[in-house]
């Protein structure tokens, strides 16, 4: 984030939502749809938007602020890039719905770029997501990714929430930190990531040793299914090993963000990350 004392030019806006012609790419597989065009995602919340306003790569189309989030921001010389539009908070109520906590800020920006298999470091860990559609956990799920420095975040175009709104929300500015990879066919992703040395582990209630008994090593794979559900037949074959996560108390299983962070902690002790 850039350290700049410019004064920021701020725009005033009414209550009217004007939509407004824009340049359209190609569509990725990540795309918002809460209120703006197809291709773009809608962003808000202090630390969502203040994420997205330090990353280079994200560009960003319109910036929605309050007065006190807009002094907020000049306070802490952050760079809005573009001409805000200041507005009541009921405005921003109006796009989001009364129940989002958004801080006094809306983004709307493009999508960022999704890298390929191919391009996934051959180092560290990386998550791998079947099907796991809920936006709140996805969201924390990639917060704790950030805290533990995952390469990257693996899931499918299909049947996995759209990187924008609630999910972006919840995953607290990780959204810029951890790239995503979405792919079309997960099982031949893995099959990819496993003939280029990954270690790639299934997490499974019916797995046949304790994560913390198996000899991992990197780079590692670590694949987390849906709540209940759990990993497809597909995934687990195609995963060179699946593993369980053992627990003393009377509740077996995990939320699968909670679980996504057990395992992240198992990971990256044994592969000495921690440190």
């Amino acid at each position: 984030m850039r350290d700049r004392d410019r004064k920021s030019k701020f725009q005033r806006s009414g209550g009217k939502d004007p939509n407004r012609d824009r340049e359209t790419g190609r569509r990725p597989p990540w795309r918002g749809r809460e209120g703006a065009d197809d291709d773009t995602i809608i962003l808000y919340g202090w630390h969502t938007v203040a994420a997205a306003l330090a990353n280079p790569n994200r560009r960003i189309r319109r910036l929605l602020l309050t007065e006190n989030a807009a002094r907020r921001l000049a306070e802490d010389k952050i760079d809005t890039r573009v001409t805000p539009e200041i507005v009541r908070p009921n405005l921003i109520d109006q796009r989001l719905g009364p129940d989002a906590v958004h801080q006094g800020l809306l983004a709307e920006a493009d999508p960022l770029d999704s890298p390929g298999i191919d391009e996934l470091a051959e180092a560290g860990i990386v998550l791998v997501l079947d099907q796991i559609t809920d936006p709140h956990n996805v969201g924390a799920i990639m917060r704790s990714a950030a805290a533990f420095a995952v390469k990257a975040i693996v899931t499918t175009a299909r049947h996995s929430p759209e990187a924008t709104g609630v999910l972006a929300k919840s995953a607290s500015g990780a959204l810029e930190l951890v790239p995503l990879v979405t792919v079309q066919n997960l099982a031949r992703a893995l099959n990819e990531m496993n003939e280029r040395g990954f270690m790639t582990v299934g997490l499974d209630s019916e797995g046949e040793e304790n994560l913390g008994a198996v000899a991992l090593r990197e780079p590692l794979a670590l694949v987390l299914g849906a709540e209940g559900k759990g990993l497809r037949q597909l995934t687990r074959e195609t995963c060179s090993a699946v593993a369980r996560l053992d627990m003393p108390g009377e509740i077996k299983s995990l939320n699968v963000s909670n679980a996504a962070v057990l395992a992240l902690y198992i990971g990256s002790s044994r592969l000495g990350l921690m440190g």
